[in-house]
C-alpha cells in the first residue's frame, strides 16, 4: 500500500473512533453541575477532507495543506430534536471561521457538516470572526451575532495589532442559509460579547453590550451593557446602561461580558457570563451566574457570588492558557441544560445540569460581600448552621 492510501486510512479510522467515542459524566460534580470526561469538540473533529488534498497526484505522502489549530467557543441551539454547535475553528494561519457540528445526544457524537460556513461580508469586509452567539428570537428568525474584527485604520504605521472590534449579526432559518445584516452601532469604540435578548421589550430589540475604550482593556467602562434598538435590520442602541458591573478583587474585575442568550424561567432569567481578572500568570477567565427579573429583564436580583466554572486539569492549558469561556447554552423543555464551554481557546467542553439546579443555585448562593472580614463572617455563619445539624 503506498504512503498516501496508508495514512488516508490510519486517519479515517482514527477520526471515526473519535467521533464514535462514548462521553461519560466527570465524577460526582459539585451538585451544580456534571463536567464530562472528554471533550466535545477539538481540532481533531475536523473533518480529514477539510485539511488534506485527497488527490494522491498532488498529494502524494497525504500531508496536511491547510490545517485546523483549535475549536472553541462554540454558540448553540437546538432544532427537530437535534443539538447543533456553531464552532469557532481556527486555522494555522489564525483566520476563524464557524462550523456547525450535529449531535443526538448534546454529549457526544459531534460531527462537523461537509463544508463549514462561508458568512457573508458587509462593504466593509472582516479580517476575523468569532464568538458566535445563536438565539431563537421571537420574530421568528434564528440571529447569529458574532465578533467582527477589523485593522484599526488609525493606527500609527507598522502597529500591526491594534484592531477594531464590533458586534456583526446574521440571521437565518435553517443554519444553511445565512443573511448578512448590519454591523449593531453603538457609542462604543469597541464592542465584544454583544448578545440578542430572544423577546421584544416594548416592542423593541434588546441587546446586551460589553462597551470598552480598547481592543482588549476597558478602560473607564465595563460591564455587561444594555440597550435597545428600534430594528434589527439596521441596528443602533443610542443608550447604553451597565447591568452587571465589574468590581475590585473579584472574578470580574477587570472585564466580564455576556455569555450565551439567557434561559427563561418562571423566576426569571438565568444569566451565564464569564468574568476576568489578571494574575501574575497573566489573564484568568471564569464563568459565573445571576438572575434578572422576568419582566424586566435588564433588572438583576440574584448574584451568586464567587465563580460558577472555573478551568480545571487539562482545561488550563491550552493556546490561551487558564480560560473558561462560554458563548452556548441549550435548555430542553424538560428542564435539562447543556452549558457548553472552551478551555483556554482551544477545545470545547459540556457541562449538564438542569434549571431547577441552576435556579437554586442563583437563588440561595449568598452575594460576594466584597470584603475578607465580611467573607469570612459570612463562612462562620455557614459553618455554624451546619455544626447544629450534625
Amino acid at each position: 500500500m503506498s504512503k498516501f492510501y496508508e495514512r488516508k486510512q490510519l486517519l479515517t479510522e482514527r477520526y471515526e473512533a473519535l467521533i464514535g467515542r462514548k462521553n461519560e459524566p466527570a465524577g460526582i460534580g459539585n451538585g451544580v453541575f456534571d463536567r464530562y470526561v472528554h471533550p466535545v469538540l477539538t481540532a481533531e473533529h475536523a473533518p480529514l477532507h477539510w485539511k488534506y488534498d485527497f488527490d494522491p497526484e498532488t498529494n502524494p505522502y497525504f500531508m496536511e495543506r491547510l490545517g485546523v489549530h483549535c475549536v472553541f467557543n462554540p454558540g448553540a441551539i437546538s432544532l427537530n430534536g437535534k443539538f447543533y454547535l456553531v464552532a469557532r475553528v481556527e486555522g494555522n494561519d489564525r483566520k476563524s471561521f464557524f462550523a456547525i457540528a450535529e449531535s443526538d445526544s448534546g454529549v457526544d457524537g459531534f460531527r462537523f457538516w461537509d463544508r463549514p460556513v462561508l458568512l457573508p461580508e458587509t462593504g466593509y469586509p472582516d479580517v476575523n470572526v468569532y464568538d458566535m452567539r445563536l438565539v431563537q428570537h421571537e420574530d421568528g428568525w434564528i440571529y447569529g451575532l458574532f465578533c467582527t474584527e477589523r485593522k484599526d485604520p488609525s493606527a500609527p504605521k507598522g502597529d500591526l495589532s491594534s484592531a477594531i472590534a464590533q458586534c456583526g449579526i446574521v440571521r437565518t432559518k435553517d443554519l444553511k442559509q445565512w443573511e448578512r445584516l448590519a454591523d449593531l452601532k453603538t457609542a462604543s469604540n469597541q464592542q465584544r460579547n454583544v448578545v440578542l435578548h430572544p423577546e421584544f421589550i416594548d416592542g423593541k430589540y434588546a441587546f446586551y453590550t460589553r462597551p470598552q475604550d480598547g481592543f482588549i482593556d476597558t478602560g473607564s467602562g465595563g460591564g455587561i451593557g444594555w440597550g435597545l434598538s428600534d430594528s434589527i435590520e439596521n441596528a443602533v442602541v443610542e443608550s447604553e446602561t451597565i447591568i452587571d458591573e465589574r468590581h475590585y478583587h473579584t472574578i470580574k474585575e477587570v472585564k466580564n461580558g455576556q455569555g450565551p442568550a439567557p434561559i427563561k424561567t418562571e423566576k426569571g432569567w438565568i444569566h451565564i457570563a464569564h468574568g476576568v481578572r489578571n494574575t501574575a500568570a497573566g489573564l484568568r477567565y471564569v464563568l459565573y451566574a445571576f438572575l434578572s427579573d422576568l419582566n424586566e429583564p435588564n433588572k438583576v436580583t440574584h448574584r451568586p457570588g464567587g465563580h460558577l466554572l472555573a478551568p480545571e486539569g487539562i482545561e488550563r492549558v491550552g493556546d490561551v492558557s487558564n480560560v473558561a469561556f462560554c458563548n452556548g447554552v441549550i435548555a430542553k423543555d424538560n428542564g435539562d441544560v447543556y452549558i457548553y464551554y472552551a478551555s483556554s481557546d482551544t477545545r470545547c467542553h459540556v457541562a449538564v445540569t438542569t434549571i431547577d439546579q441552576l435556579l437554586d443555585y442563583c437563588i440561595n448562593t449568598p452575594e460576594d460581600p466584597l470584603r475578607s472580614y465580611a467573607c469570612v463572617e459570612q463562612r462562620i455563619a455557614l459553618i455554624d448552621r451546619n455544626l447544629q445539624l450534625k
